[in-house]
């Protein structure tokens, strides 16, 4: 039997013919309706091929943000906004994990502040609008939180602007131990957050589920860190390069899950690999394929 990858020719659709002496109860066809493709094709029919039509229900998917079955938008107008989301975060927790792991001896986060006002913080938090004007609830609460996020970052760490440390280290007799103690609750508060997140990853690829994962351990580590301080009051060294390390796995899972929302037959020779849960739904689904091609054969 041909497969689709043989000769165009064999699939023209101008040269098919109906047999007269077995249909001829059947009226002709039109003349448009015989006018079609001289080839079937097959180049848009990747491995993360999406399908836009209204009927067709899709499985999750990292690089649509999209963590369930969801149906994807009829004749989009809008572009997906999730892969400018996620490599604004992605950059953002890449310095961040840079920083917190003092490569090449850095130890202000200052030229953070930037990058979180601007990238991280305004461009994501408008991604997360976009993914809540074509109906992702789930992508347009992580990208504007986040968003916000990075923006109340940037607030606190300007130098001089608005007196959040300065204020707090007053408060404390011109220790830094109270604005430790109150930025540490702040990240256990993320952590929170992201781990309410992270359950509702539980049904979607291994990478998407990842992502929120490390990102979940990160902020952990670096809340206890601010906490739970050494015996110099300065926030725990080995807890804060342990949790600028799991940001920069964040960073790279996450450029990694807006690499695959960009690339697909059209513009990249690299596809990035779907990889879903065994009891997702999509990984059900595959095994009761292979239940009944089992039993296929069997019989």
């Amino acid at each position: 039997m041909s497969t689709p990858t043989d000769s165009p020719e064999k699939y023209d659709l101008k040269n098919t013919t109906t047999d007269a002496s077995t249909s001829d109860s059947s009226p002709p066809l039109a003349p448009a309706q015989t006018n079609y493709s001289s080839h079937i094709d097959y180049g848009h029919f990747g491995p993360l091929a999406h399908v836009n039509t209204a009927e067709t229900t899709l499985p999750a998917f990292g690089g649509e943000f999209q963590p369930g079955l969801y149906r994807s938008p009829k004749n989009r107008k809008t572009a997906n906004p999730a892969p400018l989301g996620l490599c604004a975060f992605a950059l953002t927790t890449f310095v961040l994990g840079c920083i917190e792991m003092n490569v090449r001896d850095i130890t202000e986060p200052n030229i953070i502040i930037g990058l979180a006002f601007s990238y991280g913080g305004l461009v994501q938090l408008l991604a997360g609008m976009w993914e809540m004007a074509i109906g992702n609830t789930f992508g347009a609460t992580v990208l504007s939180s986040y968003g916000g996020f990075w923006i109340s970052l940037a607030i606190t760490f300007t130098p001089g602007g608005f007196g959040i440390m300065s204020s707090l280290e007053e408060a404390a007799e011109g220790k830094p131990s109270m604005f430790y103690d109150s930025f540490g609750l702040m990240l256990m508060g993320w952590f929170i957050f992201t781990t309410l997140m992270l359950f509702c990853t539980l049904k979607s690829t291994f990478a998407f589920f990842t992502l929120f994962f490390v990102v979940d351990i990160a902020l952990l580590l670096l809340a206890v860190g601010y906490i739970h301080r050494g015996a110099d009051d300065e926030p725990n060294k080995n807890l804060m390069k342990s949790g600028g390390f799991f940001a920069l796995l964040g960073a790279f899972l996450a450029w990694y899950n807006a690499f695959a929302g960009i690339a697909d037959d059209s513009n990249s020779f690299f596809i990035v690999p779907v990889v879903h849960f065994p009891w997702s739904e999509k990984g059900r689904e595959s095994r009761r394929a292979r239940k009944e091609s089992a039993a296929g054969q069997g019989a």
